[in-house]
């Protein structure tokens, strides 16, 4: 696992209602990157990246670019320690996605 990376990042703009996370979790099986996605109350998103530097950095990029109805105004990317404790990456939801119908 020493060769594994983590990051958390939390992407605000348009990125709820565009399908952000669908197109993050298909950018993500693709690269072989592991962890989750979510919708965050405030309108933002937030998602956890494990991987190789080459995978973590990649979806990093990607989430700097969005999906093709998004837009990103701002990202805030924070280091993590890897736990290795996901085994794909998933698009994961709480309560309040479900208030908001999402």
């Amino acid at each position: 696992m020493s060769s594994m990376i983590r990051r958390r990042v939390v992407v605000s703009g348009r990125v709820q209602g565009v399908a952000f996370r669908a197109h993050a979790r298909s950018a993500a099986v693709k690269l072989g990157a592991r962890g989750w996605v979510r919708n965050c109350p405030d309108g933002s998103v937030e998602a956890v990246i494990e991987g190789t530097p080459e995978v973590v950095y990649s979806m990093l990029s990607w989430f700097k670019q969005g999906s093709p109805f998004s837009r990103v105004d701002n990202i805030n990317i924070t280091v993590e320690n890897p736990s290795g404790e996901f085994d794909d990456f998933q698009i994961t939801f709480d309560k309040w996605d479900f208030w908001r119908g999402r």
